[in-house]
């Protein structure tokens, strides 16, 4: 099967509005997308697109324009809340969800408190909603199977906030930097001034992989950013074409997006410990989590705790197991796995209706199996 695969070229950075340039250099229709974008409660806004040159290059500049209702301010509660009663398809609205939760944690990590608790300043307007669900509705609509995206620039110097002057990038951006495991490139000729918002953080690091890619690019877009400085072309890019190969090409099932591993070892928690943080770190949201039977030093039986985790949770799971257990220190890798399409579908028998788990690969039908409990 053929697979449409993207890559996110940060040549000047990314934000919300430069990756939806980037789209539209590439063939997302702004009517079509404003359709789907309409299934927002929210109103207040309108999207105006020119074509510009940055560093020799032309690019598409997307404007998110807001009048007083759309630059009323909001809370994090405003946002879920309009995500939940949108009509959106379940999978944007679940997408979306995930880069608003990875934004909020930043924001509370920069800023201390909880997540969803910290006071909205730039990010609190209606566009903040908008980049983000444009993204996810944008490379739907353009098809995009496989997403890939370079190291994030570091850009020099400082810029401004509601906070004052600061560093180029921005506490929350690197919170992401740090909870994702995201890559990024410093020194030599970098960006000057803020390269990266916490929205363009949040989004590619949410929907891309960094690993390498092999395709056969047919186009070619460039979004602009609104600065215009001299001698550096500030725009991401965006090379669409035809997967060719990858560490996933030719593979069974699906790729997840990248995962990241806990393991601890552990000589001296109880077993009633261990299996409430099991309890505690499922609840929590993580994807599995194991024991396995292991010897440590003084010939100490012990266990190795191992955790499976989406890169929004990591630093949520990893206090939650130095809060609870007795460990002293966690290891953390990336890793990524293949995954079978599934479906539970009802099947009537002499014995009444039974829930059947359909295991596809490819869109073919490998296994069916009862489930076990019905």
């Amino acid at each position: 099967m053929v697979e449409t695969a993207a890559y996110i070229d940060m040549i000047g950075g990314v934000s919300g509005d430069m990756l939806l340039g980037a789209m539209v250099g590439v063939g997302l229709d702004l009517k079509e997308l404003q359709v789907e974008l309409d299934r927002l409660p929210d109103r207040g806004y309108r999207l105006v697109e020119t074509r510009v040159i940055r560093g020799g290059l032309e690019a598409v500049l997307v404007v998110v324009e807001l009048d007083e209702d759309g630059g009323r301010k909001r809370t994090w509660d405003d946002f879920y809340s309009s995500i939940d009663n949108s009509t959106l398809e379940e999978s944007d609205r679940r997408s979306i969800r995930q880069i608003f939760d990875v934004l909020a944690e930043a924001e509370a990590a920069a800023h201390g408190g909880e997540a969803g608790s910290t006071h909205l300043h730039e990010l609190g307007t209606v566009d903040t909603l908008v980049d983000i669900s444009a993204a996810v509705i944008g490379l739907r609509l353009l098809g995009i199977d496989r997403l890939h995206a370079s190291a994030f620039p570091v850009g020099s110097g400082s810029s401004s906030s509601s906070h004052g002057a600061m560093g180029a990038t921005s506490m929350a951006t690197a919170a992401i930097y740090r909870s994702s495991g995201a890559p990024v490139r410093a020194g030599g000729n970098q960006p000057v001034g803020e390269a990266v918002t916490p929205t363009g953080a949040a989004i590619v690091s949410t929907l891309a992989e960094f690993g390498p890619i092999e395709f056969s690019a047919d186009r070619i877009g460039y979004g602009a950013g609104q600065r215009d400085p001299e001698g550096q072309a500030n725009v991401v890019g965006l090379w669409v074409g035809e997967a060719r190969s990858s560490w996933g090409r030719g593979g069974p099932g699906r790729r997840r997006p990248e995962l990241m591993l806990l393991e601890t070892n552990i000589d001296d928690s109880t077993g009633e410990v261990l299996g409430y943080v099991h309890e505690l770190l499922m609840e929590l949201g993580v994807l599995d989590v194991w024991f396995t039977p292991i010897q440590m030093k003084k010939n100490r039986p012990a266990v190795m705790l191992s955790v499976l985790v989406g890169r929004e949770l990591v630093d949520s799971a990893a206090e939650l197991i130095l809060k609870e257990t007795s460990t002293l220190g966690i290891r953390r890798r990336p890793v990524r796995r293949y995954e079978a399409e599934r479906e539970v579908v009802e099947v009537d028998t002499p014995l009444g209706t039974v829930p059947v788990k359909l295991k596809r690969l490819d869109g073919e039908v490998v296994q069916v199996s009862p489930e076990y409990e019905a």
